[in-house]
């Protein structure tokens, strides 16, 4: 079984082969970053026009390199939601298109249950059942993950999203877009201690995020004092060191609270380092969770990709989860609307 998947729900053209025996055997992709910058985010209309000149040239050169002629596809997956509705339509018309040509079946493809089966791409892929942290730019929650298609929410934000939280503090202490890596990088220079700032709702039971106060808090720390470069290096770092520690605390309730004993972070937050590490370090010494285990998707399949798409559509695909000749494209789509695949 081998598919091409696409993903344009935001502002990455991508596009990938996996194949069921031989693994991912291509995968390209088309970051718009350089073309959204000037702007200070994305910017809908250009997203969907750019997707709609890079695509095409990307499933060619993706299938070049997977050696991989359209009559040796079984299917065709795209990501149908949720996402920006016009970035996502130009993805769902070019898939659609390219499985009527090619008498092939297509699926749509949930994007957030792309980012939660990215770990299965890696060599050691996490069990079933487990946790999962499912961090980006508009998505914190905790996921019970019992197979592929069943998911329960445990917790989510209030508010604003984790990945928010870090490009809204970035654009208050002057950094480009995007923020959130710029804010990592910056707080490599920070020193800890130096600034303390709110760790949202950790007073409270449940599974619950909020991150909108941080932001207040960041801008009355870059009010204070005059904001000098090892200022706004120190502030980076409390702001990081803030919106992780609420993570990893609330990661930490979850395995409680379930009593499982492995957690997956995914979703484009979890490519930060220092979450990476602060996580796997408390998930180790979790106490009654001796065998506790955090896995993690290879950084490049962290933030937006096709290979995530591919693995949701390729096992869809396989279960005879096939769709009717519509395009089908969604702004919002709740992800426990979705059918399970097998027992």
């Amino acid at each position: 079984m081998r598919v091409l998947a696409i993903e344009s729900s935001c502002d990455e053209s991508a596009v990938a082969v996996l194949d069921r025996q031989k693994g991912l055997l291509a995968h390209e992709l088309f970051s718009q970053i350089d073309l959204h910058r000037i702007f200070g985010g994305v910017v809908p209309e250009l997203a969907s026009r750019d997707h709609v000149r890079r695509l095409l040239p990307l499933v060619r050169t993706t299938l070049e390199k997977a050696k991989t002629r359209p009559a040796e596809l079984d299917g065709v997956a795209y990501t149908a939601g949720p996402g920006l509705i016009g970035a996502l339509l130009t993805g769902a018309a070019l898939a659609r298109s390219l499985a009527y040509a090619w008498r092939k079946p297509a699926i749509g493809v949930h994007h957030l249950e792309g980012h939660l089966l990215a770990p299965l791409l890696e060599r050691e892929p996490p069990p079933f059942p487990h946790v999962a942290l499912l961090v980006s730019g508009g998505h914190t929650q905790l996921i019970e993950v019992r197979g592929i298609g069943q998911y329960q929410t445990l917790g989510e934000t209030r508010d604003d999203a984790a990945g928010e939280a870090f490009d809204k503090a970035a654009k208050l202490l002057g950094l480009p877009y995007p923020g959130g890596p710029e804010l990592a990088k910056l707080a490599t220079g920070g020193k800890t201690g130096k600034i303390k700032l709110p760790r949202p709702m950790l007073d409270r039971p449940g599974l619950e995020f909020s991150f909108s106060g941080l932001k207040t808090a960041v801008l009355q720390a870059s009010r204070e004092q005059e904001l000098t470069p090892q200022r706004k290096a120190d502030i980076a770092f409390a702001a990081q060191e803030a919106i992780v520690e609420t993570l990893v605390a609330k990661s930490l309730r979850a395995l409680e609270q379930t009593g499982l004993d492995a957690l997956v972070v995914s979703g484009g937050v979890s490519a930060n380092r220092f979450l990476r590490d602060r996580m796997t370090e408390a998930v180790g010494r979790q106490g009654g969770h001796q065998r506790a285990r955090v896995f993690f998707p290879r950084v490049e399949f962290s933030t937006d990709n096709a290979a995530m798409i591919a693995v949701a559509g390729l096992a869809r695909i396989e279960a005879g989860q096939l769709e009717t000749l519509a395009i089908k494209a969604q702004a919002r789509w709740p992800l426990e609307s979705l059918s399970a695949v097998g027992p």
